[in-house]
């Protein structure tokens, strides 16, 4: 984790881990035999709804304010057991099948933990686009953390989670809960929301421009004007809590700007965006990935339609909770 690549979010939880003694699944948890060898698990996007950033800290990361919602776009995992003392991974963009895959470090940053030797083969079908802004690598380590917790009964309370968790990554904590929330400070400062949702916003689309941003770049060609004191977040916060009018104007990204004059192509696909239907359009953390709602699903099917006839990169979601909980909106 680079100090400037952090849009974040952290989960809190209480109780502490005990030691299994034999280095096995036997104790405190289930034994290999009492498990099944197979278990499947998604791994939810985000987007950021805003993202304030405030004055850089003496140890280098900026304080930020960002509101993010988990989005209905995910990877899948699939995890089964390996009769060796290892961790290996395949995924089906190969460039991502080696060792310094988030999903591999959160593997073996369990086992190291627990001094565990069950082996584990991990097989990831990448779907969330990869460097876009929207959190995929980190929620698939989130989502290794939780599933090998859950299959395994290991006992790892949410604050050892959120530990390895912070390790492995400034976006990492966030989606050990997901849902929706403000976060601030490096992003351990947290403030779930209630999920509310205005109902004009209840279809997203997204559009993945065919470049990467350096999130890092980004951060460090911040001019003065593009800082804030985070009020964008905190009026968005009271905008969803309170069920009043969230205009695309409250939408604020402070790192919008910087992207916009230094990445030609992310300003070409705001544009065409715009011309091919969306009423306004943002860009998600560091980008390149834009945003814009709709109301309708034709509407947004329209534009869609639109987009993909120029040849871009574009899904079609909707905000979602990660814990069955209905959303209310508005």
């Amino acid at each position: 984790m680079t100090k400037d690549d952090h849009v974040d979010h952290v989960a809190d939880g209480v109780g502490s881990s005990q030691a299994v003694s034999d280095h096995s699944l036997t104790t405190a948890s289930r034994s290999p035999e009492a498990i099944d060898r197979i278990h499947f698990t998604r791994s939810y996007a985000k987007i950021n709804l805003t993202l304030d950033v405030l004055q850089k800290r003496p140890d280098g990361y900026h304080e930020l304010a960002t509101i993010m919602q988990t989005i209905d776009l995910y990877d899948t995992l699939c995890f089964s057991l390996l009769d060796e003392d290892r961790v290996s991974m395949v995924c089906n963009r190969p460039e991502l099948s080696n060792e310094q895959n988030l999903v591999v470090r959160a593997a073996q940053a369990i086992r190291q933990k627990l001094g565990l030797t069950q082996g584990l083969t991990i097989e990831l079908n990448k779907r969330i686009p990869v460097a876009a802004g929207l959190g995929g690598g980190s929620s698939n380590a989130a989502a290794t953390l939780l599933a090998l917790q859950q299959w395994w009964q290991l006992p790892l309370s949410m604050h050892d989670l959120w530990e390895m968790a912070s390790a492995l990554g400034s976006d990492v904590p966030f989606f050990l809960s997901g849902g929706l929330a403000l976060c601030e400070g490096r992003g351990e400062r947290i403030t779930p929301l209630a999920p509310h949702w205005p109902a004009a916003m209840r279809w997203l689309l997204l559009l993945k421009p065919a470049i990467g941003v350096s999130t890092a770049t980004v951060f460090r060609k911040l001019t003065a004007t593009d800082h804030s004191n985070g009020s964008w977040s905190q009026a968005a916060q009271t905008a969803l809590q309170t069920k009043s009018e969230l205009l695309p104007t409250d939408l604020y990204n402070g790192l919008e700007r910087g992207v916009l004059e230094q990445y030609s192509e992310v300003a070409q696909a705001r544009a065409a965006m715009l011309q091919a239907g969306a009423h306004f359009v943002r860009l998600s953390g560091s980008g390149p990935t834009l945003f814009t709602t709709f109301a309708t699903l034709p509407e947004a099917a329209k534009t869609q339609y639109q987009l993909q006839k120029q040849g871009y990169e574009v899904y079609l979601t909707r905000a979602i909770t990660t814990d069955n909980t209905e959303i209310a909106y508005f």
